[in-house]
Order: structure tokens, then C-alpha cells, then sequence
């Protein structure tokens, strides 16, 4: 045998499922199809690099809406507190954020690259950048693999860590669902996740709100009959093609299965701007707010409430002049503007294209991999890990989470594994 562990794809799981692997002594080649590893980590967060949510261990799987509680296992041997030590072994100090994110000092996603490179050197763990694999070599168990030159590398498990299909730039481009297959592995339906939301609203075509944030509002997506299906609270942003930022890809996958479940052509998104007041309240404030000025225009008097832009917009949708004042305005007209407030309806389309999706949703389907050990239940030698798999989180540095605990939990039992089929 060439090797003893091949490892398939240089981002974050595999990067870490290659180091697990040669910790344990393995003998480990890495290969990649793109010339530099780590592309994925170098832009995440922003290109900080956001590695880990410090949260509680059941917290952070609630925020894995897809399939987290398939990480449980690998989560005990392997957990997000382990990451943050493993980073601080590396001589990555990092800092802890908002919602539990956890962020290099440095503010730079490439001392996290850089330092994942460097152990990797030290463990001699031999690295093949522009190498694209054409196949996974398999009998009744792993072989090896067969780069797309035509070269066949021979170790008896290989670890598929190759992505999804979103941010294909990065090289993710879908590669390892054919290997699987071949293997004889089911892939679950395949649609995007963490992506922004389109709509066909006449203001989002005519780009009013474009480029307007709204921070700290709850979004909500509501099924034909109006009942809410799922909230997120956090910032939000208008685009020239719907909406995006934070709260709303949070709330895209959810958008794909109403869509697909209740089979419209679009579905209702609602915006509150203050989510702390009921409506009641609210109606409370925006009058107490006319009555002690009673002369000044309305959008004067509410000025500051929400940006100015928002203000005048919901105004209009009312059908209320900006340019009146406490003496031209019924009760009606107030509590109108404290309902859009509250609940802004925005009618959505659909998403971006998986391609322009954060993560994939689908994958490798979990009842046909080992959740302890990330091997196939299909194909002795076989480990996957990372996106590839089914599984998907939100934002906030919980699918890198996903992606090294299950790189970790792979590379240790392919190393193992490997040491036992000598």
C-alpha cells in the first residue's frame, strides 16, 4: 500500500481529518484538486474565520436545524471546547463574539489556514494540491483512488471530504456524491441553505429598500393560512433581488420546504422592527409620540423609530402623508402603522441558486454511516465527513463545528482502521 489514510478534499474537515489521522501515526496523503487548501476557511466569517460557537453542547445542536443530533456521538469525543483548546495548541488565540461565535485574535481566517498547514507539515502528512480524483477504487472494500491523470494511489480507507454543492469557487462542486454512489450510498435530495430569499414584490423590483439594513427584527415565515411555521430574530438587509442577511438565511431552508410542501408560487415572509412590544404597545408609543408634539409632521415626530428610509416606506404602504400631524390622524391610521411595524409582509419567491447558497441541505444519507466513526455502512475502508454528509447548520460557526468533529472522528477511526488491515 501507498498509504495508509487518503484523504479527499483540503477544507476544513479534511484538513482536520488528515491531522487526526497522522497524530495517530497514520501514513496520510491529502489530495486536492485546487492549488491551495483551506479556500473555504480563508473566506468564512468574512474572512476572519469564525471555527467554533462556544455554546452548550444542546444548544448548539438545535442550532444544526439539519440532522445534528447524528453529531452527538462524535461530539463526546470531539467537541467544540476541544476545538478552541486544539487552536490554542496551534498558537491561534481566539476570542469569543456575539450568539457564542468564536474568532481568531488575529481577525484573520489565514493564521487559522496557516496553522492547520504548519501541523500538518510537522506530522509529514504528504499534501497534492492540483490533483483532481476521478474515482474512488473499491473491491468488497476501499483500494484507493484514481486521479483524473490516470494514477492510481493505492491505502486501504479513504476519507471523502470534498463538500457539498454551494460556493463552488471554492471547489465544492458536488464531486464525492458519485463516489458514494458507486459505493452504494443513497443521496438525499440536494437544495440550498443559508441563502438569500427572492421575490417578485413591485418595491424589490423597483430596488426601493435596496441596500437598507434593519437590525435586531424577528422574521417569520407563515404557511397559506397565515399560522407561523419558523421565527428567526436577528439583522436583516433588502437586496436588489429580495432579502438576505443573517435572520433571513436562517429562515431560507425553511422558505424551500413550505414552498415545496404547500406547492404556491411564493409564500409570506412578515418583518417586526420591534420585536420587544406587542401591538398593543407599540400603538401606545406612536401616539404618546404625536400627542406631545402635536404640531410637528409625522415623520418628524417619528423620526428615529426605525432608519428613515423604512419610516417613509411603511407610510406609504399605509397610504398615510408623512407631512401630517396629531390633529389630521385617526386612532385607525396609528395602530395601521403599528400593525406594518409589527408585521410587514413580503411575498417570496424562492432562494438563490444552491450554487450561490452558503451550505448545502442533503447529502449522504446518516442511516448509512457509522455516527461514532463517520464510516460507510456500505463500504469497509469508506469514512466521509464534513458538508457532504446530511447534515447543515445555521451561520455563526456551526457547520465548520460539524466539519471538524466529524473530520476529527473520521481520521482517528480510518487511522485505526488502517493499522488493523495492514
Amino acid at each position: 500500500m501507498d498509504f495508509d489514510v487518503i484523504v479527499i478534499g483540503g477544507g476544513p474537515a479534511g484538513l482536520m481529518a488528515a491531522i487526526a489521522a497522522g497524530e495517530q501515526g497514520a501514513h496520510v496523503l491529502l489530495l486536492d484538486k485546487g492549488d491551495k487548501l483551506g479556500r473555504k476557511l480563508a473566506i468564512s466569517g468574512g474572512g476572519r474565520c469564525n471555527v467554533t460557537n462556544a455554546m452548550p453542547i444542546d444548544e448548539l445542536i438545535k442550532h444544526i436545524p439539519g440532522n445534528g443530533r447524528f453529531l452527538y456521538s462524535a461530539l463526546s469525543a470531539f467537541n467544540n471546547q476541544d476545538i478552541i483548546a486544539f487552536f490554542e495548541d496551534l498558537g491561534v488565540g481566539l476570542k469569543e463574539e456575539d450568539h457564542g461565535r468564536m474568532f481568531p485574535v488575529s481577525n484573520n481566517a489565514k493564521s487559522v489556514v496557516h496553522a492547520l498547514l504548519t501541523k500538518m507539515q510537522n506530522l509529514k502528512i504528504t499534501i497534492r494540491t492540483n490533483t483532481p480524483v476521478q474515482a474512488v477504487l473499491y473491491s468488497d472494500h476501499v483500494v484507493g483512488v484514481k486521479t483524473k491523470n490516470g494514477e492510481k494511489i493505492t491505502a486501504p480507507t479513504v476519507i471523502i471530504a470534498v463538500g457539498g454543492k454551494s460556493v463552488p469557487q471554492t471547489g465544492s462542486t458536488g464531486d464525492g456524491y458519485a463516489w458514494a454512489k458507486a459505493a452504494g450510498h443513497t443521496i438525499t435530495e440536494l437544495y440550498p441553505t443559508e441563502v438569500p430569499l427572492t421575490s417578485k414584490e413591485p418595491f424589490i423590483q423597483d430596488k426601493t429598500l435596496q441596500g437598507l439594513a434593519l437590525s435586531d427584527v424577528t422574521v417569520t415565515l407563515v404557511n397559506p393560512k397565515g399560522k407561523a411555521i419558523q421565527s428567526h430574530r436577528w439583522d436583516m438587509l433588502f437586496t436588489h433581488f429580495g432579502l438576505s442577511g443573517p435572520a433571513i438565511l436562517r429562515l431560507s431552508q425553511f422558505v424551500v420546504k413550505a414552498l415545496k410542501k404547500f406547492k404556491t408560487k411564493d409564500v409570506v415572509v412578515l418583518i417586526d422592527v420591534k420585536p420587544d412590544l406587542n401591538e398593543e404597545q407599540l400603538t401606545q408609543q406612536l401616539l404618546h409620540l404625536v400627542e406631545t408634539d402635536p404640531k410637528k409632521a409625522l415623520k418628524n415626530v417619528w423620526k428615529g423609530i426605525v432608519p428613515e428610509r423604512y419610516l417613509l416606506f411603511l407610510l406609504e404602504h399605509i397610504g398615510l402623508s408623512p407631512d401630517l400631524n396629531f390633529h389630521e390622524l385617526s386612532k385607525e391610521d396609528v395602530r395601521n402603522m403599528a400593525k406594518a411595524l409589527k408585521g410587514f409582509p413580503v411575498h417570496i419567491t424562492g432562494t438563490l441558486s444552491i450554487e450561490k447558497a452558503f451550505i448545502t441541505g442533503g447529502g449522504i444519507s446518516l442511516k448509512e454511516v457509522n455516527p461514532k466513526s463517520m464510516e460507510s455502512k456500505m463500504m469497509p475502508g469508506l469514512y466521509f465527513c464534513g458538508e457532504i454528509l446530511d447534515i447543515h447548520g445555521y451561520t455563526g460557526g456551526y457547520n465548520i463545528t460539524s466539519a471538524f468533529v466529524t473530520g476529527h472522528a473520521a481520521g482517528i477511526a480510518a487511522s485505526e482502521f488502517a493499522f488493523q488491515n495492514q
